[in-house]
């Protein structure tokens, strides 16, 4: 491929004029020099086209500036599509009227400006009129987690961008942004349709929406944008999937695929939000609508399988703040909504957010038609407070389901049938539900049909299996040339002597080929998880004896610079001993700036750590940012951990976000957390944590569990477990929590290598499961 690389125009100025015979555009006029494209422009005439060569254009920054006309448009586009890619730190300003770009692709980079692509010059000059269709940004983010910029940038009047396909934003900020700050820009009938928005990881903090129209203070213009026929595939990056934050705007007939969030009309009135499909397939936090504000219109929308709660159901009507400012949630009035479907769908939440504060119930509002059906879940429905200013009319339910109001609600056994795009449609509903027509979008007609939608990640174990002998750094070696998705192989007990730390840069497994295999190392760190690292442990002993005396030792840790891409940690049947050489010898240490979709824990030991076993609580502020969406900890032993076994902080009072998710079940804690470090400290401290459920397991001679529930109306659930010469459960804030069935009695351990129980434990039989408390063989 060719590579063009661009410099600053004056300089390449000068380059050209010492180099007359320099040729700046190929046999069929495709520009290769940024010099050339700036002439191309500055000469362009209604019904031209300036096409770009083929090849990378690094550090390219485009100014398309001009004016076509209504019936001939001045086109930038493409050698050939899909060969002409823009990378490094380039960016696209559109500028002018009757403009039409095309085919650009931006990767392998990131924007050094506020926007990838921006419909403006500057602050008084702007683009309507114009086409942004057939290009793709595809994982072109900065890598500075917390840097934020748009990737889209909407300014001007009646654009049109379509077909285009977005992929892989790993910073702040919002993916496409439709820019109401300026009087010139209101009312300005934008058209947004059959693009694609690829997946957009769990953002883990404020600031991660996928679209959105407007922001609050400009919430009460007009926008009379519509949003029709785009497909949204995973798009998970906050609660917000759209954040529509003016009015008179319309959303048709999208999908919105196992994302986690909602369409909010976060702000703004008379919003129709019409024949959208979303398929949740029972991924945690996929939700549907969420109505605010007055003159909302939901109709003829279907969902299946949503699971999100509270803010984040499959539909959710809020309370609003009495006289509420322009950033805060104004009283839901004048609602319409009707027709609409919900399959098999978890949580329908009225009156939601209510509170001191938020204590405006909807009013003037009509519920009518809609079917909520979920055959294996009697409470879909969740009362926050007076819903007597909603009419309820028709609605069907199941059986089994509870209905909320004495009228307005029908109890039916429904017929479901898979349609064409294999949705289940109840049948015999009359007039009630959705009505599904044949032209849903899809993954296939959406987004330019020359670029590939290859945006699964790499899998564990999906690669080859590498076995590896005994000897120094031979398991470095074999990490160093592995390929994605491989599997390294122990095949001796002992013997794995590791001198340098391993750099984990995609996802690997590594496993012993026998019972466990022992690894001792003699750095700081044995693994560093860099970004786009995933790592998955199996029966591997981490013995930490040769570590250097260095403060701050950990057997995991992430990388002390910004990871724009999230990660996954597998650890199971493992053993950490001997991590004691200094004071603070942790098990797993993250930084700031680094997200974990996962980190799992389970049917491992760790014994005789003077530091943390998994501290997540390097983010601190007001904007709710934490280090993992899911924890999980399960059938595990910790003992003789002077440090904690879990701090897990999401700070503030933001409530944007999912997680953190927290599992916690069957462990023993045996003298943990009474180190002279870990004074003021406990076994277990969680801040803020959205949804927690700790169970099944035994704490000795250790301490006990810290939470402060502060925001989200989280799910904080402490119960069947065993406080023996232990502190117990100590909960501050001002949220819902349970606390019970928790005893104070003797375990009696078999013994203390494996924590079994002796046969006459008072704690046989008495988990939730009808296990015994503590770790199960």
């Amino acid at each position: 491929m060719t590579k063009i690389v661009t410099y600053s125009a004056a300089l390449l100025v000068l380059l050209l004029a010492s180099c007359q015979s320099s040729n700046t555009t190929k046999e069929n006029n495709a520009i290769t020099t940024l010099h050339a494209f700036n002439d191309a422009v500055q000469q362009a005439k209604p019904g031209d086209s300036i096409i770009l060569a083929s090849g990378v254009w690094e550090d390219t920054e485009l100014l398309f500036e001009a004016k076509g006309e209504k019936d001939n448009p001045i086109t930038l586009t493409v050698e050939e599509k899909g060969k002409t890619t823009l990378e490094g730190n380039s960016n696209l300003r559109i500028a002018g009227e009757y403009l039409v770009v095309s085919g650009l692709v931006f990767k392998n980079g990131f924007t050094p400006t506020s926007e990838v692509i921006s419909f403006k010059k500057d602050k008084n000059t702007f683009a309507s009129h114009s086409r942004l269709t057939e290009c793709v940004i595809d994982n072109y983010s900065n890598p500075e987690r917390r840097e934020q910029d748009y990737w889209i940038g909407i300014y001007g009047k009646n654009n049109r961008i379509d077909h285009n396909h977005f992929e892989g934003k790993g910073n702040l900020g919002v993916t496409m942004a439709v820019r109401l700050n300026s009087k010139k820009f209101i009312e300005n009938h934008h058209q947004i349709d059959h693009n694609y928005f690829g997946p957009r990881q769990t953002l883990g903090s404020n600031g991660g929406e996928t679209l959105r129209i407007g922001t609050s203070h400009h919430s009460l213009s007009n926008s009379n944008t519509i949003v029709e026929n785009n497909y949204f595939d995973r798009c998970g990056g906050e609660l917000e999937i759209i954040s529509n934050k003016s009015c008179q705007n319309t959303f048709r007939n999208n999908v919105f695929y196992e994302c986690r969030g909602t369409l909010t009309m976060r702000h703004g009135n008379e919003t129709m939000v019409k024949n959208n499909v979303f398929i949740g397939n029972g991924i945690p936090s996929t939700g549907g609508i969420r109505v605010i504000n007055g003159k909302q219109t939901v109709e003829n929308n279907y969902g299946i399988g949503l699971t999100g709660y509270r803010f984040g159901g499959a539909l959710v009507v809020m309370n609003g703040v009495p006289n509420s400012p322009l950033n805060r949630y104004f009283q839901v009035e004048d609602a319409k909504i009707n027709n609409n479907t919900f399959i098999n769908c978890n949580y329908i939440q009225l009156c939601a957010g209510s509170d001191s504060e938020r204590s405006a119930t909807p009013i003037n509002s009509e519920m009518k038609n809609n079917i909520f059906y979920n055959e294996s879940k009697d409470d879909t429905f969740t009362v926050y407070d007076d819903i007597s200013g909603i009419d309820f009319q028709n609605n069907i339910i199941s059986l089994n389901t509870k209905p909320i109001t004495e009228k307005g609600f029908v109890s039916k056994k429904l017929a479901l049938q898979k349609n064409a795009q294999g949705l289940l449609i109840p049948t015999q509903s009359g007039q009630a539900g959705a009505s599904i027509g044949e032209n849903t979008p899809t993954k296939e007609n959406t987004g330019p049909s020359w670029y590939p939608k290859t945006n699964e990640k790499i899998k564990f174990d999906a690669g080859k299996t590498i076995q590896v002998a005994p000897g120094n750094n031979t398991l470095y070696d074999a990490v160093k040339n592995s390929a994605p998705g491989d599997i390294i192989q122990l095949t001796s007990p002992h013997g794995y002597l590791v001198t340098k730390t391993i750099d984990i840069n995609h996802p690997i497994t590594i496993t012993s080929f026998l019972e466990k295999s022992t690894i001792v190392f003699e750095k700081n760190s044995l693994f560093d998880i860099q970004n786009g690292g995933n790592l998955k442990l199996n029966k591997l002993i981490f013995d930490g004896k040769e570590a250097p005396d260095y403060s701050g030792n950990s057997v995991i840790r992430t990388s002390k610079y910004s990871m724009n891409k999230n990660y996954t940690l597998l650890i199971n049947a493992c053993e950490f001993k001997n991590l004691n050489i200094n004071h603070s010898y942790n098990a797993i240490k993250v930084y700031k700036n680094t997200v974990a979709d996962t980190i799992s824990i389970t049917n491992s030991i760790f014994k005789n750590i003077t530091g943390d076993i998994l501290a997540l609580d390097k983010e601190i502020g007001e904007n709710g940012i934490f280090n993992a969406e899911f924890v999980i900890l399960k059938n595990n032993v910790f003992s003789d951990i002077q440090g904690a076994v879990l701090n897990l902080v999401r700070d503030g009072r933001d409530e944007s976000t999912f997680g953190p998710f927290l599992t916690f079940d069957h462990n023993v804690l045996d003298n943990v957390g009474n180190g002279k470090r870990n004074k003021n400290k406990k076994s277990i401290t969680m801040v803020g944590v959205q949804n927690a459920e700790i169970k099944n397991s035994i704490f000795n001679n250790s301490k006990g569990i810290q939470m402060h529930l502060v925001v989200g109306g989280p799910i904080a659930k402490v119960h069947h477990n065993n406080f023996f010469d232990s502190e117990k459960v100590i909960v501050t804030g001002d949220q819902d929590y349970e606390v019970n069935t928790l005893w104070s009695l003797d375990p009696k351990f078999l013994n203390k290598t494996t924590y079994s129980l002796q046969e006459d434990s008072e704690l046989q039989n008495k988990g939730d499961d009808g296990l015994h408390l503590g770790r199960i063989k």
